[in-house]
């Protein structure tokens, strides 16, 4: 059997989430009974909760939307690196040791010894903006990290996002990597279709390259 590394954040009520945006929840509409052959769940959630990709609407006020967004950076090859105890930027020095000539366009970071599913971190790590700017030099189209952003919290002008802008990056954040080993594996983290939305939730799996 192949192996899938399920790299998805579990969503649910108490999911942390960026203070001030919308958490998770859900109500029924429908539950099984005499007269009802279903249970049927509405949701309530900020798209940015839980593993999610970035849409270009999120920090460009004419970018596109989620459901917009052609699908190839989201699956591929892809690098997992590791960058435990980095401090608050990934910075060149903390990914250098895993770059190589045969760099797959997709990079992943983890930053976390354990990733906090469970609770918000306003100490979380951020890639730091020049670092970003190499890795699209090397033809990187995508990058991802186990936290809740690409820049730290606090941001207000969102350096590493205007990168992603201006370079036409895809972003993978709160990826949940603490079982995967250093190496190389196919992506797969497709976002929904959601045609007016600033970003959205994925199903993130890693499986060994053939």
């Amino acid at each position: 059997m192949t192996t899938l590394w399920d790299i998805s954040a579990p969503v649910a009520p108490g999911s942390p989430v960026f203070p001030g945006d919308t958490p998770y929840a859900q109500t029924w509409g429908a539950t099984l009974g005499p007269g009802c052959p279903v249970n049927v769940a509405s949701l309530t959630l900020s798209p940015h909760v839980g593993t999610h990709a970035d849409a270009p609407l999120h920090y460009d006020p004419q970018g596109a939307t989620a459901g917009a967004l052609a699908l190839d950076a989201f699956i591929g090859p892809c690098r997992v690196v590791h960058a435990l105890g980095c401090g608050p930027l990934v910075q060149w020095q903390h990914i250098g040791h895993a770059i190589t000539p045969a760099l797959p366009p997709r990079l992943l970071v983890r930053t976390y010894e354990r990733m906090p599913v469970d609770r918000w971190d306003p100490q979380l790590t951020a890639y730091a903006p020049e670092t970003i700017d190499r890795l699209a030099d090397l033809g990187v189209v995508l990058v991802g990290i186990d936290t809740a952003s690409i820049d730290p919290a606090e941001s207000k002008t969102l350096d590493s996002h205007q990168v992603i802008r201006r370079r036409g990056l895809r972003v993978l954040e709160n990826l949940v990597l603490d079982a995967v080993p250093e190496g190389d594996y196919e992506l797969i983290a497709l976002p929904l279709k959601l045609m007016a939305a600033d970003a959205s939730p994925v199903r993130a799996v890693l499986r060994p390259l053939r």
